[in-house]
Formats: structure tokens, C-alpha cells, sequence
């Protein structure tokens, strides 16, 4: 069923499509534009820190676009490779990181809202939101597509950006700290969403099979057989978290 989230990317689409059309005729590298927004994405993490929420909530909003056409350009364009998936899911863990970090600096220094409880609680986010990539990639090498979960990337996405750019630090800050503790609460249930899901999935070998990868009492197949995910990233370029 579709999420959401998946019609609001739908219409963003339509409404970049003249952007995503120039950047595919001109051939640009889907692999720089993952580079530019990762870099934008820490650019908005550095003011997070500094304490100009709203300014970097508008940031974020531009790095929206580039998570976006990275994606697009390089399906257009042919260009979707393995290292693509794994060089784009690589700086996905950056952004993410970068993201909550600068959150807990500004917590950590500001004069105004120091609030040590919410150093803990970016800290403890930032476990959970590398928890929840950790889990998927993990099961996707058992040959377990793992895409569980009530907060995945581009939720987090748009609640970093949206709402800060509009309310920064409104109602003496309550705007931001609500979303953190949602992103926070919500990335460990999604954690254990996955966990749980890969452990039901792991109770009925029989019926669906997960390939062991190296396994030494395996027969050598007499004919080649087509890569599956177990062996690597998946072949579409944009590796969800």
C-alpha cells in the first residue's frame, strides 16, 4: 500500500522533472550529485549546531532534491551500478550522522536551550538511526529484503527539514525537541521491526530459502546462475535504509 510519503515523491517528481531531464541529456554523474548532497547535507548539520535552526532546516529542503535526482539521473542515464547503490547508501550514513550530531552540539552549547536530556536523546538517535540501515543491510546478505519499518529514510528526511524551516525554534523549542524524541522513538521501533521480522522470516527455512554465502558443503552449480542480492547491493542505485 502505498505510504504517504511515496505520493508526496510522486509529486515532487513532476514537479522537478524539467531539472531531472536536463542533468540526464547532459550526462552529469548521478555519483557527484549524491557528493553535492551529501555535502549540502553537512553544511545544514554544521548550522544545526551553530543554532540557526530555520537556516538549516531551508538547507535540508534544498538537499531533498539531490536525494532525489541521484537516483533518477543515473536510471536515465543507464549509469545504475552496484557501486553506485553502496557509494550513495555510504553517504546516506554520513548525512544521517552529520545530521543528529550537529542536534547535539547545539544542545550541548547553546546558552539558551542547553538541555543535556536532549544530548542523550540525539546520542541515543543516532545509535538507532545506524541500527536501522545496520538491519536492513544485514538481512538483505542472508537474501532477506527487510524493507520493514514506520520510519525509513525519506520520513527522517523530511521531518530534518520541513518543520525547522518553517518553525525553527518555536514555542522556545518544543517544535524541535518533539521531533527528535519522534525520530529517536521511531528508529528503535523500526530497528525492531526489522529484527523481528528477519527473526520470523528465519523460522521457516522450508519454505523460503536464504542463501548462505562461502558455504563449503554447497554443490557447485552446473550451470551460472544470475547474482542475487546476498552477493551485494541491490542493482537499483537508491539503497533505502
Amino acid at each position: 500500500m502505498p505510504t504517504p510519503t511515496d505520493y508526496l515523491k510522486k509529486g515532487a517528481l513532476r514537479v522537478i522533472e524539467p531539472a531531472i531531464s536536463f542533468l540526464a541529456r547532459n550526462r552529469v554523474s548521478p555519483n557527484a550529485l549524491t557528493t553535492i548532497g551529501t555535502l549540502l547535507t553537512v553544511a545544514a548539520a554544521v548550522v544545526y549546531a551553530t543554532g540557526h535552526i530555520m537556516t538549516a532546516g531551508w538547507i535540508m529542503s534544498a538537499t531533498a532534491f539531490f536525494d532525489v535526482v541521484d537516483g533518477e539521473v543515473a536510471r536515465r542515464t543507464g549509469r545504475s551500478t552496484v557501486f553506485g547503490a553502496f557509494y550513495d547508501s555510504s553517504l546516506d550514513r554520513v548525512a544521517d550522522g552529520a545530521l543528529m550530531a550537529g542536534l547535539t552540539v547545539f544542545y550541548a552549547t547553546s546558552p539558551v536551550h542547553h538541555n543535556i536530556y536532549m544530548v542523550v536523546v540525539c546520542l541515543v538517535g543516532i545509535i538507532g538511526t545506524f541500527l536501522v540501515s545496520y538491519t536492513r543491510a544485514r538481512a538483505e546478505s542472508l537474501g532477506i529484503d527487510a524493507k520493514v519499518g514506520v520510519m525509513q529514510r525519506p520520513e527522517r528526511i523530511v521531518l530534518l527539514s520541513a518543520p525547522q524551516a518553517l518553525f525553527g525554534l518555536f514555542w522556545n523549542g518544543w517544535v524541535l525537541m518533539s521531533i527528535i524524541i519522534l525520530l529517536t522513538v521511531t528508529a528503535w521501533i523500526t530497528a525492531v521491526q526489522r529484527i523481528a521480522f528477519v527473526h520470523r522470516f528465519t523460522q521457516h527455512p522450508d519454505t523460503k530459502s536464504i542463501r548462505i554465502v562461502n558455504d563449503p558443503a554447497s554443490p557447485t552449480p552446473t550451470s551460472p546462475t544470475p547474482p542475487s542480492k546476498a552477493t551485494g547491493m541491490p542493482a537499483s542505485r537508491r539503497a533505502q535504509s
